[in-house]
């Protein structure tokens, strides 16, 4: 390797080590409000993944939903189950199934807003954030976002299959 490349690599290596220290504090702040709104909703903090993850890609299988989730087909039964009972979504039977047996789950409308309303600080804090940058550096952090959660469902894909 030239010192050129070496030196390039050294220069970069301390900004790196502070993005991953950022991401890792930002994650667990991010999954303390998690806990807090799943505490305030009265659901499991899985339950609340899920519930999002409907909500971002519903309407939705549930074999589908249990690969995203990375949990068993057979565990995602029971977060539906509980889901329903507790009136946040509803099954519905899925028109586009090979079968008639398929069903897909979507968010009942009627109570979305009560997730988006606990957010809501975070939210207005994100909005602030995001005024402090120009439309050419919000664009590059969604890039890296994007990146950064196409590398954590990979690793944690990875590690499933092992």
């Amino acid at each position: 390797m030239s010192s050129v490349s070496s030196g390039r690599d050294d220069a970069r290596r301390a900004p790196a080590a502070a993005v991953r220290d950022g991401l890792r504090a930002a994650n667990a702040q991010l999954s303390v409000l998690d806990q807090v709104v799943s505490a305030r909703l009265d659901m499991r903090n899985s339950d609340r993944v899920c519930l999002d993850l409907i909500a971002r890609h519903g309407p939705i299988g549930p074999s589908e939903l249990a690969r995203l989730a990375g949990v068993h087909p057979a565990t995602m039964t029971g977060v539906i189950d509980r889901l329903q009972r507790a009136g946040w979504v509803v099954r519905e039977r899925d028109p586009e199934a090979a079968d008639r047996r398929g069903v897909a789950v979507r968010v009942r409308r009627d109570r979305a807003g009560e997730v988006h309303r606990l957010y809501g600080g975070m939210r207005s804090a994100l909005d602030e954030i995001c005024a402090g940058y120009s439309a050419a550096e919000l664009e590059l952090i969604v890039d890296f976002l994007g990146k950064v959660s196409a590398a954590g469902q990979a690793a944690a894909q990875e590690l499933a299959d092992q």
